[in-house]
């Protein structure tokens, strides 16, 4: 992406001034579909000087801005941003030219879990936060990038910074997204074939999500998978996506032990690690891992 200074050499056009995620995201989105795009900030379109095969978003009131009355509003009542607006229109081909399987789920994952987030804060819809602490949100990020009061970065080159990280962040979450879709395929076929309380997984894939939303999955307490870090996990299945609670957490007295001591309280040789919260266990084996769940499943209610 490169930033222009005149009308005649650019191809897309946005707004000057503060900048905001939706427009940074619609520029990094419009360069890794365009290539090498060539943008200009304006704080006014001149409609004179602008010919028909110029891109304008986020300003002039035009296809893809939001700020007129009449903009395109979702089913849900969150209005479109200009980069929500650009990625109905372009998305799916974008997908497409980077060969991506699944391009439907794909494009409607990718709103759902981040455009629609991004939209809805540039048309003043926060999420509602209870926390103690201060909450960095992905649009709190893009902010800082506005130049800082009393020093001597530049508008431009500040948005041109805030571009690239966009960029990076918008392809991993697509590589991210995609590989949630893969693992949904991978878990729900596992679902089908199982009868047990628990799922076992050859490799890790995400797993959770799809053990919730599915009613394959309803009967599922914990799922087993060999770990990154060697050795097997086990993880407790919540109650539901709203209720972050365990449907069976593994018990009080292993909480928060490991090794020797976690060996001596289960009976279980090669069992290594109990989280404190009660969700994760950790053991060296396979085997010990079935112990472990042959243990805990008939105490079941």
């Amino acid at each position: 992406m490169k930033l222009v200074e005149t009308i005649e050499e650019a191809k897309f056009i946005t707004h000057s001034g503060t900048m905001h995620t939706d427009e940074v995201f619609a520029t990094a989105f419009l360069d890794l579909y365009k290539k090498d795009i060539k943008v200009i900030r304006v704080s006014e379109v001149p409609s004179d000087m602008v010919s028909e095969d110029v891109l304008i978003y986020d300003i002039g009131r035009g296809k893809y801005d939001h700020h007129q009355p009449d903009a395109k509003v979702r089913e849900n009542g969150i209005k479109y941003s200009a980069f929500g607006l650009l990625f109905q229109d372009f998305g799916k081909d974008f997908l497409k030219q980077e060969n991506m399987d699944d391009v439907e789920e794909v494009f409607q994952l990718l709103d759902k879990e981040v455009i629609e987030g991004i939209d809805a804060i540039d048309n003043g819809v926060f999420p509602e936060i209870k926390a103690p602490y201060k909450v960095k949100l992905l649009d709190d990020i893009i902010k800082v990038f506005n130049p800082s009061y009393g020093s001597n970065q530049q508008e431009q080159e500040q948005f041109i910074k805030a571009v690239e990280l966009a960029k990076i962040i918008l392809q991993e979450i697509i590589l991210n997204i995609v590989g949630k879709v893969k693992a949904k395929k991978i878990v729900l076929e596992k679902l089908k074939s199982t009868t047990k309380d628990y799922l076992e997984l050859e490799e890790y894939v995400p797993f959770e999500e799809t053990i919730l939303k599915n009613e394959e999955g309803n009967h599922i307490l914990f799922v087993m998978y060999p770990s990154n870090r060697g050795g097997y996990g086990i993880k407790t299945i919540k109650k539901s996506l709203e209720d972050k609670t365990d449907r069976m957490p593994f018990p009080e007295s292993w909480a928060g032990l490991e090794k020797e001591k976690l060996e001596e309280v289960t009976g279980i040789k090669g069992i290594e690690f109990c989280h404190s919260a009660r969700f994760l266990v950790t053991c060296k084996t396979k085997e010990a891992a079935y112990q472990v769940l042959n243990k805990v499943l008939p105490q079941k209610q």
